[in-house]
């Protein structure tokens, strides 16, 4: 049974960073692509990055560069570093897991994804 278990969020003021961590198990983890997925109060989940298989990486629009995925295959374990967080990044980020191999238009739709975690809280204050 696949388990993804996220930390790492937490209440921050505006400019502040964070890394959020996701432990996968009971998988084979290079077999998967590992996303994350974010979901404000009252709106529907929006992408925010993948790695893929191959370590390729996609993200979402509203990144403008400040948020980094990772992967360490050895600990099974993605990664994902935001920085210059703003109020407007308030929301439960959650990953999720895939075999599927394709482009970010497929990795970025959350019916891919057949695996999540429950999800952890970050709060921007301003």
């Amino acid at each position: 049974q696949v388990q993804l278990v996220e930390s790492g969020g937490g209440l921050v003021q505006t400019g502040d960073s964070l890394r959020l961590s996701c432990a996968a198990s009971g998988l084979t983890f290079s077999n998967y692509a590992m996303a994350w997925f974010r979901q404000a109060r009252g709106k529907v989940p929006q992408f925010v990055a993948v790695v893929t298989q191959d370590g390729i990486t996609y993200y979402g629009d509203f990144m403008r560069g400040r948020f980094t995925i990772s992967r360490d295959t050895a600990k099974n374990t993605v990664y994902l570093q935001m920085n210059n967080l703003e109020p407007e990044d308030t929301a439960v980020y959650s990953c999720a897991a895939t075999t599927t191999r394709a482009g970010v238009a497929v990795y970025a739709q959350t019916r891919y994804y057949r695996s999540w975690g429950q999800g952890t809280q970050v709060t921007v204050s301003s």
